[in-house]
């Protein structure tokens, strides 16, 4: 289970990394790089996603 939550958290580095991606492609070359916000956008949908998803796992392992 500690698995699951290391790797929801890598998620978060995932979209911080294509944000900078796109801001620095946007700042020095004044091109919107979609690809890039579409996969940080992406990856904070799975961040959440995931946290939901392993809280209504734990929910129900507990109430049994």
């Amino acid at each position: 289970m500690k698995y699951s939550k290391i790797f929801q958290y890598a998620y978060l580095v995932f979209a911080i990394l294509f944000a900078y991606d796109a801001i620095t492609k946007y700042l020095n070359m004044g091109e919107i790089s979609y690809p890039s916000i579409l996969l940080a956008a992406l990856a904070v949908f799975m961040f959440f996603f995931r946290k939901k998803f392993s809280k209504k796992f734990e929910n129900r392992d507990n109430s049994n």
